[in-house]
């Protein structure tokens, strides 16, 4: 019965060829924005940072495409000789892309300015950044609230990690996550660290937090059609943007009735503020995976790990030329032995993607699809079946490089797709 339905729906929207371009060769057309545009895909199988090597990949599901992303590596603030260090944004945008779009411009040179301020990395800078970043938008929305007042119910959840001088910074606001693996050598596994505070009405945390910020608000939490919401509006207790959900100016006429509160406010019902964490990275911290909300309601934090530690990941020991069969090293530290030469690009190529995809075929298994079936619906209908999705996975050099070392261009890629 729910197939028959769904098929309704979706057969008139499929394609005489699949709109999902997931061939593990690529083929797809390159981007100005330093990745590769195919079908509904855009990704960056792999790439180095100073730090070690990365994977990117974004799959569309609205209509607009609302998750931006990027990865800047080198210099971390505005001054050449300041500290460098990698840093990754994934942002996931609701009721429209604008707001995403806006911190993928903007976020990062905020970073950069703070940073020169204080002439070192810190938790403050990256508060500063985004608290700047919200400020900014709020003024966009302010010069546009005349001629385009649903700019005030845009909004975007933001998460940054960054790793300068050995440290793992992580910033939070909204419900992206970032998970760390970390190798148990007792028993030769990865587990699945969170790394990412989140908030989202779903968890019992946040509604006691927004209870207590608002005292004086019955339905400061609202459960509606069985999900928690805000005001009973929207899941997120933190994000950049969502003006009409800050400042009550932007809570009136012209803007829809469907986002204006029946009452007034007098304090930000969201907030900007980030959670942060520091922590020291150790040689057992292998690598880092971030993503938007879409991919972890269909995987959990440990089986994305177990995915990306189960993919191929040997480089020669030797030389390549020699014969197809020769000592060569595991990656992940393991003991010299037998196998084929492989190229670390080649052995990393695409493993972003590889999450994507598990996620894509749990989503098409929950709807009683085939995954082959999944990939011929187009974007806007698509987003019945999955939300965008955003990941990167950020691998870690057992041995981070002189900080105070000011070689090496700077390596800067934004992922998205423009679809309008």
């Amino acid at each position: 019965m729910v197939r028959t339905t769904l098929k309704k729906i979706v057969y008139p929207c499929w394609k005489a060829s699949s709109v999902e371009g997931d061939s593990q060769k690529g083929g797809g057309l390159e981007a100005d924005n330093g990745g590769i545009v195919d079908g509904l895909w855009w990704y960056k199988d792999f790439g180095k940072h100073v730090n070690g090597d990365f994977s990117m990949a974004v799959i569309q599901a609205n209509k607009v495409l609302e998750d931006q992303c990027q990865l800047e590596s080198g210099t971390l603030s505005s001054d050449e000789c300041g500290p460098r260090g990698t840093f990754v944004g994934i942002y996931d945008g609701h009721a429209g892309p604008e707001a995403s779009r806006f911190i993928n411009d903007r976020l990062f040179d905020n970073m950069k300015k703070y940073t020169s301020e204080s002439r070192e990395m810190s938790a403050d800078v990256v508060r500063k950044a985004f608290l700047a970043t919200e400020e900014e938008f709020l003024s966009v929305v302010e010069s546009q609230w005349l001629r385009s007042p649903g700019v005030a119910s845009v909004g975007s959840c933001c998460l940054v990690g960054i790793i300068c001088n050995g440290l793992l910074y992580i910033a939070n606001a909204g419900d992206s996550r970032a998970v760390l693996a970390r190798e148990e050598k007792t028993s030769n596994t990865f587990k699945a660290v969170r790394v990412s505070e989140e908030h989202n009405a779903s968890m019992e945390s946040v509604r006691e937090e927004l209870r207590s910020l608002h005292p004086n608000d019955p339905n400061i939490v609202v459960l509606k059609h069985n999900v928690w919401r805000v005001r009973g509006l929207i899941q997120v207790s933190r994000s950049i943007g969502d003006a009409y959900l800050k400042k009550p100016e932007f809570n009136r006429h012209p803007l829809l009735s469907k986002f204006r509160l029946s009452e007034s406010f007098n304090q930000p019902i969201l907030k900007a503020e980030p959670s942060i964490l520091v922590q020291k990275l150790t040689p057992e911290d292998q690598f880092l995976i971030f993503a938007s909300d879409g991919l972890w309601e269909h995987l959990s934090d440990q089986e994305a790990v177990d995915i990306v530690k189960s993919s191929p990941r040997h480089i020669h020991s030797e030389n390549p030329t020699g014969p197809e069969e020769t000592r060569a090293i595991d990656i992940w530290g393991g003991a010299p032995r037998p196998c084929l030469y492989l190229p670390v690009e080649l052995a990393l190529k695409g493993i972003a993607r590889k999450l994507v995809k598990a996620a894509l075929i749990e989503a098409a298994k929950k709807r009683e699809m085939r995954y082959s079936d999944l990939k011929k619906v187009d974007r806007g209908v698509r987003r019945h079946f999955h939300d965008d999705i955003t990941v990167i996975v950020l691998f870690l050099n057992s041995h981070p490089p002189n900080q105070s070392s000011s070689g090496g261009a700077m390596i800067s890629v934004k992922g998205g797709i423009m679809h309008s």
